[in-house]
């Protein structure tokens, strides 16, 4: 085995399950094109709410992903994370524990919202009929790190397994946890987040953000960076990873999508959007060394985009902050404005897509926004062809954390 300073922790394998596609291939045509799926929310006791605009995953049968005693203890979030587990592992070429050992494999998954939707039942249950009408599941279906728990369960994974709970960012914070323990000695790691945040009870707790749209107009209710920003729609879904040692991979004929190269996160407190702006910079200032990279490497950014002015301000300076000159120069996007913020599942989404942006040398667009307000090259409109080897991806969280992620383009040494 190599020994732990000299592991690199690479992207091996992709699943997503999001509101503009179900598969890979159908996520990443759908965000190159720029086709944009908010739409009104179609989900039963919404009527009266002031949310009307949402990214709802369509069209899902939980039923063909897993085994019925997994979906009885699970929530519609724990569904999507399933889902894309095995897929990410079928990306990767690993069906299975056929690594060293069920040992070699953990799982690391971040969760904002938990599991809303079941914890609503459960609740009129006890309410409409009483006690002994509530399941016993509903004390571990609602729980952050039922995602963890599933997965580990049902594939026979016993490596290091965890949660992380650090707000929205923590999509991009599981990202780099699972990195770490590869370069500790771990072989694999699914890791990821995914979210379904379109319960009544739960949008009922998310009105409390003032940060969310109300607006009824799909194409008008999250345009960031733009004179009409007004908020963030929400989104459910999310996306899955495989993240392994690059020695490893390549023993075993694997592709390697990217290499993980840099992290770092700060906390700058909530809806404290000025303040936002150091934080984000300070995170890629630290993400930026520990990969090695200098910020005339940056070839492409994966902004937060919260769609609120201050913050799209904040952001658009932070990059000014921490990258210099190449701040307003270097292409950003923002393609969560097609399908919705899914909380801790949108910076991994993102991932996913910058992967996919680097394999395919285009940069996709950001859907719905035309106006734009700050001093920065935000691609809209359509996908811009670039050579693309390394991607900054972006996240902040409304309770007040930031994280910055550096990709590098999988095929050969990027340094």
């Amino acid at each position: 085995m190599s020994q732990p300073h000299s592991r690199r922790a690479v992207i091996t394998g992709i699943g997503v399950v999001a509101p503009n596609g179900l598969s890979v291939d159908t996520f990443w045509k759908s965000t190159q094109e720029g086709i944009a799926v908010l739409d009104r929310v179609t989900r039963e006791g919404f009527g009266d709410l002031p949310l009307r605009v949402a990214g709802e995953v369509r069209g899902f049968d939980p039923a063909a992903h897993a085994e019925d005693r997994y979906l009885v203890q699970t929530d519609r979030f724990t569904h999507f994370a399933m889902a894309a587990a095995d897929l990410a592992f079928a990306d990767a070429g690993l069906t299975g524990v056929d690594l060293d050992s069920p040992f070699s494999v953990g799982v690391v998954t971040a969760a904002g919202s938990g599991g809303g939707e079941f914890g609503q039942r459960e609740l009129q249950q006890l309410w409409g009929k009483g006690s002994r009408y509530v399941g016993p599941y509903q004390s571990i279906a609602w729980f952050y790190a039922a995602s963890t728990g599933q997965i580990s369960i049902r594939g026979g994974y016993k490596g290091p397994c965890s949660v992380v709970a650090s707000d929205e960012a923590g999509g991009l914070d599981a990202i780099a946890h699972a990195a770490r323990a590869v370069r500790r000695g771990t072989q694999a790691l699914v890791v990821g987040a995914t979210e379904a945040p379109l319960a009544p009870y739960s949008a009922v707790c998310q009105l409390g953000y003032p940060e969310l749209s109300t607006l009824a107009d799909p194409d008008r209710a999250y345009r960031p960076f733009s004179a009409s920003a007004c908020g963030f729609v929400p989104a459910e879904g999310g996306a899955m990873l495989v993240v392994e040692d690059e020695a490893a991979a390549l023993a075993r004929g694997a592709r390697v999508r990217a290499v993980v190269a840099g992290h770092a996160a700060t906390f700058t407190g909530a809806s404290r959007w000025p303040e936002s702006r150091d934080g984000l910079a300070r995170a890629i200032e630290g993400a930026l060394a520990e990969a090695g990279c200098a910020p005339e490497e940056v070839d492409v950014v994966f902004a937060d985009a919260l769609g609120i002015p201050a913050a799209d301000r904040a952001e658009a300076l932070a990059l000014a902050d921490a990258l210099g000159r190449r701040g307003s120069q270097v292409p950003v996007t923002a393609p969560k404005t097609g399908i919705g913020r899914a909380y801790c599942g949108a910076p991994v989404l993102d991932t996913a897509a910058a992967v996919l942006a680097m394999e395919h040398g285009l940069i996709p667009p950001t859907p719905n926004v035309y106006d734009i307000c700050h001093d920065m090259d935000l691609v809209t409109s359509r996908a811009r062809p670039a050579r693309l080897r390394t991607a900054l991806v972006l996240s902040r969280g409304l309770m007040g954390s930031c994280a910055a992620l550096v990709l590098r383009r999988g095929d050969g040494d990027p340094d």
